[in-house]
């Protein structure tokens, strides 16, 4: 008889005890026996979130050895496979391999579904037992090994319709796209920090479908390769390329493409630290910013907008909202363009 778990996943937790699996030091990543309210997946793929990635990579000098053996080490310590100096973790693709007995019958899943889960690596039980391949190109690990997902955790099953590495690119960042869609009115001036990348680009296109031909979507670009990418799938009414760790020069360019009168809503979706202030600043008040980054700090973007005068709403990004899975997918259904440079870069 299978032991009896806790919905959120306590019962994995080793320390500090009481706290839940994110915050953990240390889960239990034995997945000889399950609990009675648990999944248990044979991982192919890991897609580590961007931030994680970029931290990893850098500190390994590139070296895909030097990756793997980073990422193993994080696992062994941990359990789970969260990086340690960014927080953040990532999902992954895999099969379900077994359902606990709790679960049988009330969830739509069978043995031998394929799914990618819609929760952090950074709180997911996991073991690694190989890494089999590194594609640093797009942040993606295929590795053999096992993972655990919670009866409170949530996952999309893999449509038949797209192919596997590219669905998995595009539900890693479901929650912006989505939340896009929730924040932006007819009418609005968007900026988009980060308007190059996996989330950018699908932001660009959804915050355009969104504040419509009232409406302008400017795309911020950190570099020339990614600007004329964006500018190829016209989402943009508008596309520059700047650093956007220095929140004045892009401001100035802001003032001028909106005749002074700033962003309505602000999406942030860069991998790197300190732009939490460009994000702000470009803002008018009243406005919303939006943080999908996982390399944000709370503390410089609230002590930072105190600072300069900046009454603005600011969200933290929630990588679930209702429905995002189905939101994210359908765009690559409904946009051809955007199907395509997705299946090109991350297929």
């Amino acid at each position: 008889m299978q032991k009896k778990g806790n919905k959120y996943g306590t019962h994995r937790v080793i320390s500090p005890k009481g706290v839940l699996p994110q915050p953990a030091d240390k889960i239990d990543n034995n997945m000889d026996e399950i609990y009675d309210n648990e999944i248990l997946i044979n991982v192919q793929t890991l897609n580590i979130d961007s931030a994680s990635f970029t931290d990893i990579s850098t500190r390994a000098g590139g070296d895909k050895k030097k990756i793997a053996e980073i990422m193993m080490d994080i696992v062994a310590k941990q359990g789970k496979h969260r990086n340690p100096w960014t927080g953040s973790g990532g999902m992954l693709l895999g099969k379900v391999e077994k359902i606990g007995d709790a679960l049988k019958g009330k969830i739509d899943l069978k043995v031998g579904d394929k799914i990618a889960t819609l929760v952090s690596l950074s709180l997911t039980p996991l073991r690694i037992d190989k890494i089999k391949e590194i594609r640093s190109d797009v942040d993606q690990v295929d590795i053999e090994g096992k993972a655990i997902l919670f009866e409170s955790g949530i996952y999309a099953k893999i449509p038949t319709d797209l192919p596997e590495k590219l669905a998995l690119s595009a539900l890693d960042v479901a929650g912006a796209p989505a939340q896009t869609a929730k924040l932006v009115k007819p009418g609005d001036t968007v900026l988009i920090i980060g308007a190059g990348g996996k989330s950018g680009m699908l932001c660009c296109y959804e915050a355009k479908k969104r504040a419509g031909v009232t409406g302008k979507v400017i795309g911020l670009c950190h570099g020339e390769k990614s600007a004329k990418r964006l500018e190829d799938l016209g989402f943009c009414d508008e596309v520059f390329t700047a650093n956007a760790t220095q929140p004045v020069p892009v401001l100035e360019k802001i003032e001028k493409l909106t005749d002074g009168k700033l962003c309505d809503v602000t999406i942030n979706n860069v991998n790197i630290n300190d732009t939490e202030m460009t994000s702000v600043l470009c803002t008018k008040d009243d406005g919303v910013v939006y943080f999908f980054s996982m390399a944000t700090s709370f503390t410089k973007a609230a002590l930072g907008a105190e600072g300069v005068g900046k009454d603005v709403t600011m969200i933290i990004g929630n990588g679930y909202t209702k429905g995002h899975a189905e939101i994210t997918l359908q765009e690559l259904r409904e946009c051809p363009k955007l199907k395509k440079i997705f299946t090109e870069l991350y297929a």
